[in-house]
């Protein structure tokens, strides 16, 4: 029997190719950091037709470093409001997660039809935005078993340096994530914590992009640059 399975689209964005100028240059699609908003609107309309679907198909969040997780079952005029994590079993809607040093999470379920795109920040991660998420995908019918889970660039362990205490209490939390950085200092490598935790949850199908966005200039970085753009994690359920 062959496998009629439609297959979920993931990507991540950088910071190249776009229309905003320093110090978002350039392919910011952060409508919330300062920038001009038609250049993070020319850059989003570019994003829609690089990608060959209607920009009114897209839907962003209002992040806000929580654990709460929204359903999403048409378009979004506006950023969904006060959520980190947005599911749909809706074909053909890009679900959008922007960052600059948090984990971008892309999880799809192409049996069950369910995606979901989260934001999962040192906070957020650890107060299980993405356990919320696969609870929430189960919800509407995945399986933990057949979850695809892609993490996008991000602040890596090597450059992500914390005080102890801060370390100890997402270590608490998130499992696997209390690091040493280059320096020898304390740090936390949220990917590493959340990766431990997918494979708990029954999650087998787990891969890292593994760029580190302090490290590297492709990628915009918050705590590398303070003022600076975002880049994002899209996932799209393919249309039947």
């Amino acid at each position: 029997m062959s496998d009629t399975t439609r297959r979920s689209r993931k990507l991540f964005t950088n910071r190249r190719g776009g229309f905003s100028l320093p110090p978002y240059g350039s392919f910011n699609l952060g409508d919330h950091v300062g920038d001009d908003p038609v250049a993070v609107e020319r850059n989003r309309q570019r994003l829609a037709d690089a990608m060959g679907i209607s920009r009114d198909r897209f839907v962003y969040m209002e992040q806000i470093h929580s654990n709460t997780v929204t359903v999403v079952t048409g378009p979004a005029s506006a950023p969904v409001s006060a959520t980190d994590a947005i599911v749909t079993a809706e074909p053909g809607l890009a679900l959008v997660v922007l960052v600059a040093d948090c984990v971008p999470v892309l999880l799809s379920d192409d049996t069950a039809g369910v995606v979901a795109a989260v934001h999962a920040g040192r906070i957020g991660a650890r107060n299980g935005i993405v356990a919320k998420s696969v609870a929430k995908m189960v919800e509407l019918g995945a399986s933990p078993e057949n979850i695809h889970a892609l993490l996008g660039p991000a602040a890596s362990g090597e450059r992500y340096e914390v005080p102890e205490s801060m370390a100890d209490d997402v270590e608490k939390h998130l499992p696997g994530s209390k690091t040493r950085t280059r320096q020898g200092t304390v740090g936390v490598d949220v990917r590493a914590g959340l990766i431990r935790q997918l494979y708990g949850l029954g999650v087998r199908h787990v891969n890292t992009e593994p760029s580190c966005t302090i490290g590297s200039e492709q990628y915009f970085s918050y705590r590398r640059e303070g003022t600076t753009g975002r880049q994002a994690g899209v996932v799209v359920l393919p249309e039947k």
